[in-house]
């Protein structure tokens, strides 16, 4: 008999909406990428609920952190007008290779993915919030530099936060797709295998109510034990 899989993790909840915490490594619904998964959060959350879901964004399945979701049409439709409007506040934490800027702003097109050639305009904001210098030797140096980042996606293009550091050279850490194989391997070896890419924050005027609502998302023990890695007193200070 297959063992009963535990409960995702509510942020929030009412009769109209929920935000939930997301694990690393779960698919949020099938596609073409799903590649033979049979797992998926979309699935969970429906026999959770024991109700209809309906999804309102995506996290890429190695993204951990805050997945809105609705009950019925009417609020999914709503609540998506207010993600096209840019009225909702997303917040990432990430870590990536390099020291950047202390703020920075990439505009930067970006396709719709696989099939969807047509490039669209996509801009997201970054904010450093630490960074460390570890003694792994890298590209000839005997250290390697890694900053913690907060992103704010202004946009909603496919694996927006994870191009735009590629496009800029600060490769997201774990980062198999659009990362750098040394960095992640030397995380590996720290024993940090996840992609470091968390949504931490999610906010919102509620459709119905008119009621701000705001969550955060802590950080699983493997992302935890990356941030270890910094200084604890940041730049920007946590939030």
């Amino acid at each position: 008999m297959d063992t009963p899989l535990p409960p995702l993790p509510v942020l929030h909840l009412d009769d109209a909406l929920a935000v939930i915490d997301k694990p690393a490594g779960l698919m949020v619904h099938d596609s073409a990428l799903a590649r033979g998964e049979t797992d998926f959060a979309a699935d969970r959350l429906r026999e959770q609920f024991a109700r209809p879901i309906f999804l309102v964004h995506r996290l890429d399945r190695a993204t951990s952190g805050c997945l809105l979701l609705a009950f019925d049409r009417d609020t999914a439709s709503m609540l998506g007008k207010v993600l096209m409007s840019h009225e909702v506040e997303k917040e990432y934490w990430a870590v990536c290779r390099g020291w950047p800027e202390a703020s920075f702003t990439i505009d930067h097109a970006l396709d719709g993915g696989p099939g969807k050639p047509v490039k669209k305009p996509a801009l997201t904001q970054f904010q450093r919030l630490a960074t460390c210098e570890l003694a792994l030797p890298s590209a000839g140096f005997e250290t390697s530099r890694y900053a913690w980042l907060s992103a704010q996606p202004k946009t909603g293009r496919f694996r927006q936060i994870r191009r735009h550091l590629k496009h800029v050279s600060h490769h997201l850490i774990g980062d198999t797709s659009h990362g750098d194989g040394r960095h992640n391997r030397s995380f590996r070896m720290l024993g940090i295998h996840r992609m470091l890419l968390h949504a931490r924050r999610l906010a919102f005027t509620h459709p119905h109510s008119g009621a701000r609502v705001e969550v955060h998302a802590a950080p699983d023990a493997e992302f935890a034990k990356a941030l270890a890695l910094f200084d604890a007193t940041t730049e920007a200070g946590l939030r």
